[in-house]
């Protein structure tokens, strides 16, 4: 199961994303055509190294507060989907941060990559941009109500890492027998207040505020407001071949 999706993304990708210098390069690398249609846009399924890729964001804001990015390297193929909300401030610097942070620590342990290397990357991350948000709030106070999700999945050696804060899923995809079916298996869990441990660990933290998880409208919120939690909860699971 897990070399079907090291096929799939491993280190035959070149790194891509807003800020790389062979994002305007794909289709001469066999991939497909960008497109637009509506408040949909994609890239069409193609040829890349020995794989095949494919993408699409559906934009449901005004702004599009999401970003993703794929990198390959000597530590492997770093996978990041960051789902932002309130504004596209938390998840740019997400993009932006957290795999450079995962590289340096990667780097610093000569190239290994183990669960403590993607949890001290989400850490720094984290910290950088709480700092952040303290120098600015006074002069810029909305991008103190703009957070992302963050899911990560790094392949290396053979082995896939997965990382979750937050509402997104990893869903894989795998061929059932003869049939040409495919069965999606679920490799991660939501990160959110909804999840019975993570309300108890939230009001164990805060017992001195009994609005630290409220149910609005049939679904558990951090004081009301919004479901998603810190990274004091931090998931990770980890499939070998």
């Amino acid at each position: 199961m897990l070399q079907a999706l090291m096929n799939l993304l491993s280190l035959c990708f070149r790194p891509f994303g807003h800020d790389s210098s062979t994002s305007g390069n794909f289709e001469s690398a066999g991939v497909g055509k960008e497109g637009k249609d509506g408040l949909l846009w994609y890239r069409d399924i193609g040829r890349y190294g020995s794989g095949d890729f494919s993408m699409a964001v559906v934009q449901a804001n005004q702004v599009l507060e999401d970003k993703c990015q794929i990198e390959s390297g000597l530590f492997g193929t770093f996978i990041g989907v960051y789902d932002g909300h309130g504004g596209p401030d938390a998840s740019s610097y997400v993009c932006d941060h957290l795999f450079r942070h995962f590289q340096a620590i990667s780097a610093d342990a000569q190239g290994v990559v183990a669960a403590e290397t993607i949890q001290r990357a989400f850490h720094a991350t984290e910290e950088g941009f709480t700092t952040l948000v303290s120098e600015l709030w006074t002069t810029c106070p909305q991008i103190a109500t703009t957070g992302s999700c963050c899911l990560v999945g790094v392949i290396f050696q053979q082995t896939l890492f997965v990382a979750n804060l937050g509402d997104s899923r990893v869903v894989l995809g795998k061929k059932v027998g003869s049939t040409g079916d495919i069965a999606a298996i679920q490799l991660s869990t939501e990160h959110n207040a909804n999840n019975e441990a993570i309300r108890h660990e939230l009001k164990e933290l805060h017992p001195n505020d009994p609005q630290i998880v409220v149910l609005k409208h049939g679904v558990w919120r951090v004081k009301g407001i919004i479901q998603v939690v810190s990274e004091t909860q931090f998931i990770l699971h980890i499939v070998s071949k």
